[in-house]
């Protein structure tokens, strides 16, 4: 898997999206979507390392991953068909590097449990730096919004038609950071979540900033900017 050709600095945080080829499904059952996030996890290490070696050395940790890391994951949302991440870069390259091993490292597993070969995933992940309060706002909230096309699929072009339904559904929604930055237990490893928290205004600014969009469909300003579709 290979970069679209920005520059990617340290430091600085970019939204990251990968697609299945030709649209594809990349998840077919909850297994998948386990392995996925336990990836993202796993293979956010300097080191060249098989999952089965990385396990052993967690459990020779206590169970603590390796401060080496190469990226900050401040959010995730897992879908049918793509991943969006928000990324910190941390280390030379830290981007690129994170997306080429989760790359193979999934695929492989896709591939061999499904028997099946050829690229999982299109060539080349896309990637935008977000570089200020209000774009970070603005990504958290199209992010963790995205599932709700798993329940209203048309609901960008025609408006959410049932926001109560729509918002206990993200919140629910497994395959996201979201539950995380709401004070549950999901997957509050994977993810860094200080940062983030501080500029949404804590949990509570977390399920406001949501609850409002969709409630009201307020417009996100410079949408385009930072969504990569």
């Amino acid at each position: 898997m290979s970069v679209r050709r920005i520059q990617l600095n340290n430091d600085e945080s970019y939204h990251v999206i990968v697609r299945g080829v030709g649209d594809s499904l990349i998840f077919l059952n909850k297994d998948d979507y386990y392995r996925a996030i336990f990836s993202i996890y796993e293979f956010n290490t300097v080191d060249p390392i098989e999952i089965r070696k990385r396990r052993e050395m967690r459990k020779d940790s206590g169970g603590q991953a390796s401060a080496d890391k190469l990226v900050d994951i401040l959010a995730f949302c897992f879908m049918p068909n793509h991943i969006h991440l928000w990324l910190k870069q941390l280390r030379g390259n830290g981007i690129t590097k994170f997306m080429q091993k989760f790359g193979t490292g999934y695929a492989s597993y896709f591939n061999t449990k499904y028997d099946r070969k050829g690229h999982l995933f299109q060539g080349k992940f896309k990637a935008v730096c977000v570089e200020d309060n209000n774009q970070f706002q603005n990504l958290f909230v199209y992010i963790h919004t995205n599932p709700i096309s798993l329940v209203e699929p048309n609901w960008k072009e025609n408006g959410i038609k049932k926001p109560k339904k729509a918002i206990q559904f993200i919140e629910k929604y497994k395959w996201s950071s979201y539950s995380d930055y709401l004070g549950n237990d999901n997957f509050p490893s994977v993810t860094t979540r200080d940062f983030v928290l501080e500029i949404m205004g804590g949990k509570e600014g977390c399920r406001k900033f949501i609850n409002d969009w969709v409630k009201y469909k307020r417009e996100i300003s410079n949408l385009r900017e930072i969504i990569l579709e």
